[in-house]
Protein backbone atom coordinates (compact mmCIF):
# COMPACT_ATOMS: atom_id res chain seq x y z
CA UNK A 1 0.00 0.00 0.00
CA UNK A 2 3.10 2.02 0.64
CA UNK A 3 4.22 1.68 -2.76
CA UNK A 4 1.52 2.39 -4.42
CA UNK A 5 0.95 5.54 -2.43
CA UNK A 6 4.25 6.61 -3.68
CA UNK A 7 3.53 5.87 -7.03
CA UNK A 8 0.25 7.51 -7.46
CA UNK A 9 1.86 10.82 -4.90
CA UNK A 10 4.64 10.78 -7.76
CA UNK A 11 2.89 10.57 -11.26
CA UNK A 12 0.49 13.48 -9.70
CA UNK A 13 3.74 15.90 -8.97
CA UNK A 14 4.73 14.99 -12.41
CA UNK A 15 1.38 15.72 -13.90
CA UNK A 16 1.96 18.71 -12.61
CA UNK A 17 5.23 19.77 -13.48
CA UNK A 18 4.35 18.96 -16.90
CA UNK A 19 1.33 21.33 -16.98
CA UNK A 20 3.19 24.51 -15.25
CA UNK A 21 6.46 24.10 -17.11
CA UNK A 22 6.11 21.27 -20.35
CA UNK A 23 2.66 23.12 -20.92
CA UNK A 24 4.21 26.50 -21.36
CA UNK A 25 7.80 25.15 -23.41
CA UNK A 26 5.48 23.38 -25.82
CA UNK A 27 2.96 26.17 -26.38
CA UNK A 28 6.28 28.43 -27.12
CA UNK A 29 8.01 25.76 -29.23
CA UNK A 30 4.48 25.63 -31.17
CA UNK A 31 4.24 28.98 -31.83
CA UNK A 32 7.65 29.66 -33.32
CA UNK A 33 6.98 26.47 -35.56
CA UNK A 34 4.52 27.81 -36.69
CA UNK A 35 5.72 31.29 -37.70
CA UNK A 36 6.77 32.79 -40.75
CA UNK A 37 10.07 34.09 -41.25
CA UNK A 38 10.45 37.64 -43.03
CA UNK A 39 12.27 37.85 -45.80
CA UNK A 40 15.86 39.60 -45.69
CA UNK A 41 18.07 39.77 -48.66
CA UNK A 42 21.16 41.63 -47.50
CA UNK A 43 20.80 41.99 -43.34
CA UNK A 44 22.83 39.28 -41.78
CA UNK A 45 22.50 40.47 -38.35
CA UNK A 46 18.99 39.83 -37.20
CA UNK A 47 15.79 37.50 -37.88
CA UNK A 48 12.18 38.62 -38.08
CA UNK A 49 9.72 35.48 -37.46
CA UNK A 50 6.35 36.23 -37.09
CA UNK A 51 2.79 34.48 -36.15
CA UNK A 52 -0.67 34.96 -35.63
CA UNK A 53 -0.04 35.85 -31.88
CA UNK A 54 3.09 37.77 -31.34
CA UNK A 55 6.97 38.44 -33.40
CA UNK A 56 10.10 37.10 -32.35
CA UNK A 57 13.18 39.26 -33.53
CA UNK A 58 16.59 38.08 -32.69
CA UNK A 59 19.84 39.92 -33.39
CA UNK A 60 22.91 37.77 -33.33
CA UNK A 61 25.30 40.52 -34.65
CA UNK A 62 24.66 43.20 -31.65
CA UNK A 63 28.49 44.50 -31.92
CA UNK A 64 31.48 43.19 -34.19
CA UNK A 65 32.83 39.47 -33.03
CA UNK A 66 29.66 39.09 -30.47
CA UNK A 67 29.30 35.72 -29.03
CA UNK A 68 26.03 36.75 -27.52
CA UNK A 69 22.87 36.53 -29.16
CA UNK A 70 19.47 38.49 -28.05
CA UNK A 71 15.89 37.32 -28.73
CA UNK A 72 12.77 39.91 -28.21
CA UNK A 73 9.27 38.80 -28.09
CA UNK A 74 7.08 41.60 -29.60
CA UNK A 75 2.96 41.20 -28.63
CA UNK A 76 -0.20 43.29 -29.49
CA UNK A 77 -1.21 44.88 -26.11
CA UNK A 78 -4.81 43.44 -26.06
CA UNK A 79 -3.00 40.08 -26.60
CA UNK A 80 0.01 39.74 -23.82
CA UNK A 81 -2.40 39.06 -21.06
CA UNK A 82 -3.69 35.48 -22.55
CA UNK A 83 0.11 34.31 -23.74
CA UNK A 84 2.53 32.63 -21.12
CA UNK A 85 6.38 32.62 -21.73
CA UNK A 86 8.90 30.39 -20.67
CA UNK A 87 10.89 31.67 -17.72
CA UNK A 88 14.16 33.10 -19.55
CA UNK A 89 12.69 32.32 -23.11
CA UNK A 90 13.02 36.23 -24.39
CA UNK A 91 15.59 38.82 -23.54
CA UNK A 92 12.42 41.05 -23.61
CA UNK A 93 8.99 40.69 -23.70
CA UNK A 94 7.67 44.58 -25.31
CA UNK A 95 3.97 44.80 -25.81
CA UNK A 96 3.32 46.83 -29.27
CA UNK A 97 2.72 48.99 -31.08
CA UNK A 98 5.31 50.84 -28.86
CA UNK A 99 3.99 54.42 -28.27
CA UNK A 100 7.15 55.70 -26.39
CA UNK A 101 10.79 54.98 -27.17
CA UNK A 102 14.23 56.23 -26.07
CA UNK A 103 16.73 55.52 -29.06
CA UNK A 104 20.63 55.75 -28.18
CA UNK A 105 22.03 55.94 -31.78
CA UNK A 106 21.50 58.29 -34.40
CA UNK A 107 21.52 55.92 -37.08
CA UNK A 108 17.78 54.73 -35.45
CA UNK A 109 16.17 58.23 -36.26
CA UNK A 110 15.78 58.21 -39.89
CA UNK A 111 13.64 54.89 -39.69
CA UNK A 112 11.37 55.97 -37.42
CA UNK A 113 11.31 59.37 -39.46
CA UNK A 114 10.57 57.08 -42.46
CA UNK A 115 7.37 54.84 -40.30
CA UNK A 116 6.01 57.94 -39.27
CA UNK A 117 6.33 57.56 -35.64
CA UNK A 118 9.07 60.08 -34.95
CA UNK A 119 6.93 61.53 -32.40
CA UNK A 120 7.00 58.56 -30.38
CA UNK A 121 10.56 59.42 -29.70
CA UNK A 122 11.35 60.52 -25.71
CA UNK A 123 14.21 60.46 -24.56
CA UNK A 124 18.03 60.17 -26.61
CA UNK A 125 21.63 60.59 -25.63
CA UNK A 126 23.63 63.43 -26.55
CA UNK A 127 21.02 64.75 -28.50
CA UNK A 128 22.47 68.17 -29.76
CA UNK A 129 23.93 64.74 -32.15
CA UNK A 130 20.47 64.25 -33.67
CA UNK A 131 20.48 66.46 -37.37
CA UNK A 132 16.66 65.17 -38.35
CA UNK A 133 14.79 68.43 -38.32
CA UNK A 134 11.60 66.34 -36.95
CA UNK A 135 13.17 65.39 -34.13
CA UNK A 136 15.31 68.80 -33.72
CA UNK A 137 11.75 70.24 -33.18
CA UNK A 138 10.71 67.73 -30.49
CA UNK A 139 14.18 68.61 -28.80
CA UNK A 140 13.13 72.22 -28.92
CA UNK A 141 9.65 71.70 -27.57
CA UNK A 142 11.01 69.35 -24.59
CA UNK A 143 9.60 66.10 -26.16
CA UNK A 144 12.69 64.73 -26.48
CA UNK A 145 14.77 64.86 -23.30
CA UNK A 146 18.63 64.58 -23.39
CA UNK A 147 20.14 61.64 -21.28
CA UNK A 148 23.67 62.02 -21.00
CA UNK A 149 26.01 59.82 -23.30
CA UNK A 150 25.17 56.57 -24.45
CA UNK A 151 28.36 54.73 -22.34
CA UNK A 152 26.89 56.84 -19.22
CA UNK A 153 23.22 57.11 -19.38
CA UNK A 154 20.96 58.88 -17.38
CA UNK A 155 19.13 56.20 -15.97
CA UNK A 156 16.70 58.11 -13.38
CA UNK A 157 15.75 60.76 -16.02
CA UNK A 158 15.37 57.52 -18.76
CA UNK A 159 13.74 55.48 -15.95
CA UNK A 160 10.99 58.39 -14.99
CA UNK A 161 9.93 58.64 -18.73
CA UNK A 162 8.95 55.18 -18.50
CA UNK A 163 9.64 54.13 -22.07
CA UNK A 164 8.04 50.99 -23.89
CA UNK A 165 10.91 49.82 -24.68
CA UNK A 166 15.11 51.69 -24.85
CA UNK A 167 16.75 50.57 -28.45
CA UNK A 168 20.01 50.29 -27.35
CA UNK A 169 23.35 50.49 -29.40
CA UNK A 170 26.77 49.10 -27.48
CA UNK A 171 30.34 47.96 -28.51
CA UNK A 172 29.78 45.31 -25.88
CA UNK A 173 27.73 43.86 -23.47
CA UNK A 174 29.19 46.15 -20.48
CA UNK A 175 27.18 49.20 -20.50
CA UNK A 176 25.29 49.42 -16.55
CA UNK A 177 22.94 52.08 -17.59
CA UNK A 178 21.30 49.23 -19.45
CA UNK A 179 21.17 46.76 -16.87
CA UNK A 180 19.92 48.89 -14.41
CA UNK A 181 16.77 50.14 -17.07
CA UNK A 182 16.49 46.54 -17.84
CA UNK A 183 16.31 45.70 -13.54
CA UNK A 184 13.57 48.45 -13.37
CA UNK A 185 11.10 46.58 -15.49
CA UNK A 186 11.53 48.50 -18.74
CA UNK A 187 12.90 46.17 -21.95
CA UNK A 188 15.91 46.92 -24.01
CA UNK A 189 16.37 45.31 -27.70
CA UNK A 190 20.20 45.72 -29.02
CA UNK A 191 20.31 47.30 -32.42
CA UNK A 192 23.27 46.23 -34.61
CA UNK A 193 22.77 48.13 -38.00
CA UNK A 194 26.19 49.45 -37.39
CA UNK A 195 28.02 46.41 -37.63
CA UNK A 196 26.55 45.18 -41.31
CA UNK A 197 29.10 45.83 -43.96
CA UNK A 198 27.15 46.27 -47.10
CA UNK A 199 25.05 49.44 -47.83
CA UNK A 200 21.54 47.76 -48.54
CA UNK A 201 22.41 45.72 -45.43
CA UNK A 202 22.87 48.68 -42.96
CA UNK A 203 19.34 49.78 -44.87
CA UNK A 204 17.38 46.67 -44.12
CA UNK A 205 17.67 47.09 -40.40
CA UNK A 206 14.24 49.48 -40.99
CA UNK A 207 12.72 45.99 -41.28
CA UNK A 208 14.11 45.48 -37.66
CA UNK A 209 12.51 48.89 -36.07
CA UNK A 210 8.97 48.18 -37.94
CA UNK A 211 7.51 45.50 -35.94
CA UNK A 212 7.76 47.13 -32.77
CA UNK A 213 5.55 49.96 -34.28
CA UNK A 214 3.53 47.43 -36.50
CA UNK A 215 4.32 48.95 -39.48
CA UNK A 216 5.95 45.94 -41.61
CA UNK A 217 3.88 46.44 -44.70
CA UNK A 218 5.54 50.24 -45.08
CA UNK A 219 9.20 49.38 -44.09
CA UNK A 220 8.62 46.64 -46.84
CA UNK A 221 7.65 49.10 -49.31
CA UNK A 222 10.19 51.82 -48.19
CA UNK A 223 13.00 49.14 -48.58
CA UNK A 224 12.25 48.22 -51.79
CA UNK A 225 12.01 51.43 -52.97
CA UNK A 226 15.85 52.11 -51.58
CA UNK A 227 17.02 49.15 -53.53
CA UNK A 228 15.45 49.69 -56.43
CA UNK A 229 17.03 53.47 -57.09
CA UNK A 230 20.44 51.82 -55.46
CA UNK A 231 20.57 48.98 -58.25
CA UNK A 232 19.88 51.01 -60.94
CA UNK A 233 22.36 53.80 -59.81
CA UNK A 234 24.46 50.75 -59.50
CA UNK A 235 23.86 49.61 -63.23
CA UNK A 236 24.34 53.56 -64.21
CA UNK A 237 27.54 53.79 -62.93
CA UNK A 238 28.77 50.94 -65.15
CA UNK A 239 28.40 52.78 -68.60
CA UNK A 240 30.96 55.07 -67.47
CA UNK A 241 34.30 53.62 -69.86
CA UNK A 242 36.45 54.89 -67.06
CA UNK A 243 37.08 54.26 -63.31
CA UNK A 244 39.07 57.00 -61.54
CA UNK A 245 41.25 56.00 -58.46
CA UNK A 246 40.24 57.11 -55.19
CA UNK A 247 42.01 57.74 -52.12
CA UNK A 248 39.98 57.56 -48.72
CA UNK A 249 40.27 58.93 -45.30
CA UNK A 250 43.24 61.38 -43.58
CA UNK A 251 45.58 62.14 -40.61
CA UNK A 252 45.03 61.48 -37.37
CA UNK A 253 47.47 61.94 -35.13
CA UNK A 254 50.29 60.98 -37.56
CA UNK A 255 48.13 57.93 -39.02
CA UNK A 256 46.79 58.01 -42.24
CA UNK A 257 43.40 55.79 -42.03
CA UNK A 258 41.88 54.62 -45.18
CA UNK A 259 38.48 52.36 -45.34
CA UNK A 260 39.51 48.63 -45.59
CA UNK A 261 38.48 46.43 -48.92
CA UNK A 262 35.76 44.87 -47.07
CA UNK A 263 34.27 47.92 -44.92
CA UNK A 264 31.11 49.63 -45.90
CA UNK A 265 32.87 52.55 -48.25
CA UNK A 266 34.79 49.94 -50.25
CA UNK A 267 31.39 48.72 -51.49
CA UNK A 268 29.74 52.06 -52.18
CA UNK A 269 33.04 52.84 -54.44
CA UNK A 270 32.85 49.60 -56.02
CA UNK A 271 29.42 50.07 -56.73
CA UNK A 272 30.13 53.66 -58.40
CA UNK A 273 32.47 52.15 -61.19
CA UNK A 274 35.72 53.36 -59.06
CA UNK A 275 39.44 52.20 -58.93
CA UNK A 276 39.57 52.32 -55.29
CA UNK A 277 43.54 52.09 -53.99
CA UNK A 278 42.87 49.86 -51.19
CA UNK A 279 40.06 47.63 -52.45
CA UNK A 280 41.57 44.11 -52.58
CA UNK A 281 42.79 44.12 -48.53
CA UNK A 282 40.49 42.10 -46.47
CA UNK A 283 39.81 44.69 -43.81
CA UNK A 284 36.37 45.70 -42.61
CA UNK A 285 37.04 48.53 -41.05
CA UNK A 286 40.22 51.10 -41.31
CA UNK A 287 43.82 50.82 -42.40
CA UNK A 288 46.36 52.60 -40.21
CA UNK A 289 48.99 53.64 -42.56
CA UNK A 290 52.21 55.78 -42.38
CA UNK A 291 51.55 59.10 -44.50
CA UNK A 292 54.65 58.10 -46.75
CA UNK A 293 52.59 54.87 -47.73
CA UNK A 294 49.91 56.43 -48.70
CA UNK A 295 51.79 58.97 -50.93
CA UNK A 296 53.72 56.06 -52.72
CA UNK A 297 50.64 54.72 -53.74
CA UNK A 298 47.95 57.26 -54.00
CA UNK A 299 49.90 60.34 -54.96
CA UNK A 300 48.36 60.86 -58.40
CA UNK A 301 44.99 59.23 -57.46
CA UNK A 302 42.16 61.21 -59.41
CA UNK A 303 39.78 61.58 -56.28
CA UNK A 304 40.60 62.06 -52.53
CA UNK A 305 37.06 61.37 -50.02
CA UNK A 306 36.71 62.43 -46.20
CA UNK A 307 40.55 64.10 -45.34
CA UNK A 308 39.71 63.39 -41.36
CA UNK A 309 37.61 66.71 -40.83
CA UNK A 310 38.67 68.96 -42.55
CA UNK A 311 36.36 70.88 -44.75
CA UNK A 312 38.37 73.37 -47.06
CA UNK A 313 41.85 73.54 -48.94
CA UNK A 314 43.58 75.68 -46.39
CA UNK A 315 42.81 73.56 -43.68
CA UNK A 316 44.23 70.31 -44.99
CA UNK A 317 47.23 72.44 -46.29
CA UNK A 318 47.53 73.75 -42.68
CA UNK A 319 47.25 70.36 -40.92
CA UNK A 320 50.21 68.73 -43.07
CA UNK A 321 52.10 70.70 -46.23
CA UNK A 322 52.88 66.86 -48.00
CA UNK A 323 48.60 67.02 -48.20
CA UNK A 324 49.36 69.41 -51.21
CA UNK A 325 51.75 66.82 -53.11
CA UNK A 326 48.20 64.58 -53.73
CA UNK A 327 46.96 65.49 -57.64
CA UNK A 328 43.64 65.50 -55.82
CA UNK A 329 44.31 68.40 -53.93
CA UNK A 330 46.13 70.31 -56.80
CA UNK A 331 43.17 69.49 -59.08
CA UNK A 332 40.79 70.24 -56.42
CA UNK A 333 39.16 66.74 -56.38
CA UNK A 334 38.65 66.59 -52.82
CA UNK A 335 34.93 65.88 -51.39
CA UNK A 336 34.15 65.45 -47.51
CA UNK A 337 30.95 64.20 -46.18
CA UNK A 338 31.45 66.13 -42.99
CA UNK A 339 30.50 69.63 -44.35
CA UNK A 340 26.76 68.95 -43.95
CA UNK A 341 26.13 69.77 -40.65
CA UNK A 342 22.51 69.79 -38.38
CA UNK A 343 21.89 72.66 -36.47
CA UNK A 344 23.48 71.40 -33.38
CA UNK A 345 26.64 69.95 -35.72
CA UNK A 346 25.76 66.99 -36.04
CA UNK A 347 27.00 64.98 -39.34
CA UNK A 348 24.39 64.41 -41.44
CA UNK A 349 26.26 61.36 -43.64
CA UNK A 350 25.97 59.68 -39.71
CA UNK A 351 22.10 59.87 -39.31
CA UNK A 352 21.23 59.42 -42.46
CA UNK A 353 23.44 57.79 -45.40
CA UNK A 354 22.96 54.07 -43.60
CA UNK A 355 19.33 54.45 -44.07
CA UNK A 356 19.90 56.19 -47.54
CA UNK A 357 22.60 54.21 -49.56
CA UNK A 358 20.83 54.94 -52.81
CA UNK A 359 21.66 58.77 -52.14
CA UNK A 360 25.16 58.20 -51.17
CA UNK A 361 25.84 56.29 -54.07
CA UNK A 362 24.35 58.80 -56.71
CA UNK A 363 27.06 61.06 -55.06
CA UNK A 364 29.18 59.18 -55.77
CA UNK A 365 28.51 58.61 -59.22
CA UNK A 366 27.90 62.37 -60.06
CA UNK A 367 31.61 62.93 -58.63
CA UNK A 368 33.48 60.54 -60.32
CA UNK A 369 31.49 60.36 -63.35
CA UNK A 370 29.94 64.04 -63.65
CA UNK A 371 28.62 63.39 -67.54
CA UNK A 372 26.26 60.41 -65.74
CA UNK A 373 24.11 62.69 -63.72
CA UNK A 374 24.51 66.24 -64.93
CA UNK A 375 21.94 68.14 -63.00
CA UNK A 376 22.41 65.79 -59.66
CA UNK A 377 22.50 67.92 -56.44
CA UNK A 378 24.56 66.22 -53.75
CA UNK A 379 23.05 65.26 -50.42
CA UNK A 380 26.51 64.39 -48.46
CA UNK A 381 29.77 64.71 -50.31
CA UNK A 382 30.74 68.36 -50.74
CA UNK A 383 33.26 69.49 -52.83
CA UNK A 384 35.88 71.21 -50.15
CA UNK A 385 35.65 75.22 -50.39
Amino acid sequence: MATNRFYALFFCVFAIVCLLGCGKKNKSLSVEQNSTKTELKYAKGFSVQKNATFTVIEVTSPWPSSDNNFKYALVPKEKLATITFPRDAYDAIVPTPVEHVVLTSTTHIPSLEALGVVNTIIGFPSTDFISSPAARKRIENGQIKELGTNENINTEIAMALQPDVVIGFGINDTNKAYEAIKKSGIPVAYNGDWVEQTPLGKAEWIKFFAPFFQKETLADSLFHTIEKGYLNAKQLAQKSQKKPTVLTGGLYKDVWYVAGGKSWMAQFLQDANTDYLWANTDHKGSIGLSLEVVLDKAQKADYWLNPSMHITYKELQSANAHHQQFEAFKQQRVFSNAIKKGAKGGLLFYELAPQRPDLVLKDLIAIMHPLLLPDYEPHFFMPLE
